[in-house]
């Protein structure tokens, strides 16, 4: 009862379809004016449906130059254990490693690989395509979210999100459960938790000891987000101008980006890019407890605005929009999809 009060009284809890009752009329209304209800089609035009629905992670890396992310190898349903292994070995993929759905929702089915048996249970119950990565090796992620309009040479970022990870710190006496028990925000990921580490969370860590139990900065999987738009300088601005500016008819969508040092990361040097989000992507930075929902509408609202615009443009210069017919079928195989990892 005391979660679900937390739940219902901060709004970042809120189900997604709640949270967006209000931008659904402000989409209606771009809809009516593109005659096209999926008009986010034409935001990126090399991204399949814009980077909406249905958008495989491997075909966008394969739009960045390579030495912007981790080394990826995209495995189809069913691959035998042996094949994937000839491959990581090939690649020099080393464990630990990441595994995650081709065609991804907010961080459900990714996992570190510690183990070949571990990658053994992935791959055999895994009922979709699915990547393997080298684990990035810096410590910190934030997403930045870049905005082109077509006509303009120069991009412009429009928030940054920074990401604690759902990380305890043990105290001498108390389980790892005990430490998750004594936050809300972690709480709420027990299930999951349990599900992956079973009797481990039964452990008492040494005072001081730190253990990062999601490894990634996703939000639906505990992490605390945090705006950082704060951070936002012409260096930084420039140096994610030069990458979005190397993706072919890139104008909208977010970076998320592991990183060493914030210096470092403006100067372009030790960093690797984790995903690159198009036309689906959030302002993330709304997700900070310190926000109120009033500035999360009118944040979600502006960058619409700006995928709506953005599809104009890209439309009066010949790229298409999704006719119903096929944005439906689209819609269709996308809640199929997501019905598959979120049961993973």
């Amino acid at each position: 009862m005391k979660l679900f009060f937390h739940k219902v009284t901060n709004w970042e809890y809120w189900p997604f379809q709640v949270l967006y009752f209000p931008i659904y009329f402000l989409w209606a209304y771009y809809a009516l004016k593109a005659r096209s209800i999926f008009f986010f089609n034409a935001s990126n035009p090399k991204i399949k449906n814009g980077g909406f629905m249905m958008e495989s992670k491997k075909q966008i890396y394969d739009l960045l130059p390579q030495k912007y992310y981790p080394k990826t190898i995209l495995f189809k349903e069913k691959t035998d254990l042996k094949s994937i292994a000839d491959a990581i070995t090939e690649k020099q993929i080393y464990f630990p490693l990441i595994a995650k759905p081709d065609i991804g929702l907010r961080g459900s089915g990714v996992k570190k690989i510690k183990t070949i048996h571990e990658l053994k249970e992935y791959a055999e119950k895994a009922n979709f395509d699915f990547l393997v990565q080298s684990l990035i090796p810096f410590k910190n992620e934030v997403g930045i979210f870049y905005v082109r309009h077509p006509h303009q040479k120069n991009g412009k970022i429009t928030g940054i999100v920074s990401k604690e990870f759902l990380a305890v710190t043990g105290d001498g006496k108390s389980t790892i459960e005990d430490l998750i028990n004594q936050t809300p925000r972690f709480q709420l990921q027990f299930d999951a938790l349990k599900g992956e580490y079973g009797d481990q969370l039964n452990q008492i860590l040494e005072e001081g000891e730190s253990l990062n139990l999601v490894p990634f900065g996703n939000h639906a999987r505990g992490a605390k987000f945090l705006d950082g738009s704060h951070l936002i300088t012409s260096k930084l601005t420039n140096m994610i101008n030069d990458i979005a500016l190397q993706i072919p008819e890139f104008y909208f969508g977010r970076f998320d980006i592991m990183y060493n040092t914030f210096e470092e990361l403006e100067k372009g040097e030790n960093f690797q890019i984790v995903e690159l989000n198009g036309a689906a992507s959030e302002p993330t930075h709304i997700y900070d407890p310190k926000h109120s929902v009033w500035f999360a509408w009118k944040e979600l609202a502006r960058h619409i605005t700006y995928m709506y615009e953005i599809s104009v443009v890209n439309h009066k210069m010949g790229v298409p929009y999704l006719d119903h017919k096929a944005g439906m079928h689209q819609y269709k195989l996308h809640l199929a999809q997501n019905n598959k990892i979120m049961n993973f």
